[in-house]
């Protein structure tokens, strides 16, 4: 079972219950309820303070009587967590339930000869999910006499709190006042050749490690300030069909620091193109630590530009940096892993934390299309084809979103023309195409397979440099053509595994794909699978055909 809306669950409960008395009729039935259902599972709570069941079903009792409850028990080896219904009149594990009244669930310890034992009940919508152990202080416990004590005791921080507050706010506004003295003054440098360099718009979309993404201050948005940000752009980096990329040094405006940037420079005619790109990085639920990450967007009126400012990675796209290394089966862990997270976090209907999230797909994912990190992780970038699933997109809205993307890595279906469009998934289907080739190229580089040729793209001569797509219809659709997958790639047990799984996503037929999803739990799943294969003769083991692990970092 999978999680479940909770909206949905209470309006199903409300008709279940008035059918089962003939009709919804005030005053004539009781709404079922809905509580967290799952089987023992491990748990982090340690038997004190407040702490969460992390269970993802929710469930409708059975009884219009029955009430959530949430057992947890601790012994030697391990603790764990249960969430069910219950009928408060029967014993569960021959204890009965007390207080099942409450709003919250407050747990109440038991005496067993196994271990530890706590459970509460509660009669709230999902109110098993959050487990409160005694002597824990919960918000409205405080009496007035504690509350007092308090306020007196905190009474000097306070005052302390706002002198600094009020000291910093007003260094603030007298440095802000410098800033813009200094930039109505002083005109943007345009440092580095004068000449674009020969590549993809994401190409030049770099961002630097060393330090935090989280570290700017700046709102994922665009910058709504008098003046522009105090941004010196220093070398170009990249030029591509709608935009220009360059390294940059944002100015700290509470330091003489500067801090670096990539600023992606649009001209007025592709404002449409800028707008497309800055929507979709404008959505707080894309930030994930395997997507390029957003600082702000400008509207530059006195250069006629719109400006994407985001953080700078130094080692370049991943195509570069396969035609500069050849990497080992752990750089192909991590690169293949974290690219498949990212693509999966894309798809996704929610967020990590479990928040709903529109679905989007990139439509133009290449190897030239993602950053390498500092940590030999990738990032994805450039979505200036990206389209978000939301809900509110008719057919003919996806219909109109034209064939786009860039030949060499475009699914059959999309060459063709041929994208199901009543169903949403076909969209992320091309994608998962698409990342099957740029898998297919990390392992090409990859030093387990044996001898390790010179980087080529996917396709490489049997196809021009920058083939249209006609040329890719006869390889892809007339011919079934897919790069080729040597004999000694699968020597090697874990490239096997990769290979196994970029067979199953460039499948011709879209539905027999495997989703993002599941790739990044295969993933997930190699550690065990290796050491499993280790322990056995044969190195010819076929990968488990099922996806039922969580997606996790493979670091």
């Amino acid at each position: 079972m999978k999680p479940y809306r909770s909206d949905v669950l209470w309006w199903a409960a409300f008709f279940v219950s008035a059918a089962g008395v003939g009709g919804m009729v005030p005053g004539l039935f009781k709404l079922m309820n809905l509580c967290k259902f799952c089987d023992e599972v491990p748990s982090s709570c340690n038997g004190t303070g407040t702490c969460q069941a992390n269970c993802s079903i929710t469930s409708i009792c059975e009884h219009p009587d029955e009430v959530c409850v949430a057992v947890w028990r601790k012994n030697e080896a391990n603790q764990t967590v249960e969430t069910v219904c219950h009928l408060p009149s029967k014993p569960l594990n021959g204890i009965r339930l007390e207080d099942y009244n409450r709003t919250t669930c407050e747990m109440k310890e038991y005496k067993t000869d196994s271990g530890q034992l706590y459970i509460c009940s509660c009669t709230e919508e999902e109110c098993n999910d959050i487990l409160i152990f005694p002597h824990t202080i919960r918000p409205g416990a405080l009496d007035d006499q504690m509350v007092s004590v308090i306020l007196v005791s905190l009474l000097p921080l306070l005052v302390l709190a706002v002198l600094v507050v009020t000291s910093f706010y007003c260094y603030r506004i007298q440095r802000r006042r410098k800033l813009n003295e200094w930039e109505t003054k002083k005109p943007l440098k345009r440092k580095g050749p004068k000449g674009p360099l020969d590549c993809s718009d994401a190409c030049a979309i770099m961002m630097d490690d060393d330090r935090s993404d989280s570290s700017s201050t700046h709102a994922n948005s665009l910058n709504h300030n008098t003046e522009p940000l105090p941004i010196e752009l220093d070398l170009q980096v990249g030029k591509g069909r709608f935009a220009e990329v360059y390294k940059a040094k944002l100015k700290q405006s509470s330091s003489e620091q500067f801090e670096t940037v990539a600023v992606k420079i649009f001209p007025y005619e592709e404002y449409a193109s800028w707008k497309n790109e800055k929507d979709i990085f404008s959505d707080i639920d894309l930030k994930h630590e395997n997507v390029l990450h957003f600082l702000t967007a400008e509207e530059r009126k006195v250069e006629k530009q719109y400006w994407l400012i985001t953080a700078y990675h130094p080692r370049g796209n991943l195509q570069e940096y396969l035609t500069r290394h050849v990497i080992s089966w752990e750089d192909l862990r991590l690169l293949g892993g974290s690219l498949v997270r990212g693509v999966a976090h894309l798809h996704s209907d929610h967020t990590p934390c479990g928040r709903p999230k529109v679905p989007i797909v990139h439509r133009d994912l290449k190897s030239s299309n993602i950053l390498v990190k500092n940590d030999l992780t990738c990032c994805l970038c450039d979505f200036g084809l990206g389209l978000r699933l939301d809900n509110s997109l008719s057919v003919d809205d996806l219909a109109n979103s034209g064939q786009v993307g860039t030949a060499r890595y475009m699914a059959p279906e999309v060459l063709e023309s041929r994208i199901n469009l009543e169903n949403i998934e076909s969209f992320k289907q091309t994608d998962v195409y698409s990342m099957a080739l740029v898998l297919w190229e990390i392992t090409s580089r990859c030093n387990a397979i044996g001898e390790v040729k010179d980087y080529e793209p996917p396709f490489g001569s049997k196809v021009r440099e920058h083939p249209c797509v006609e040329s890719m219809k006869d390889n892809v659709l007339r011919d079934r053509g897919r790069p080729e997958i040597p004999n000694s790639w699968t020597k090697h047990p874990g490239v096997a595994l990769v290979c196994a799984t970029i067979n199953e996503c460039w499948d011709h037929d879209p539905e027999a794909r495997l989703t993002a999803q599941c790739v990044a739990e295969r993933f997930r799943e190699m550690d065990d699978e290796l050491d499993k294969l280790s322990t056995r003769s044969s190195s010819a083991e076929k990968i488990p055909e099922d996806c039922s692990v969580s997606v996790s970092d493979d670091k």
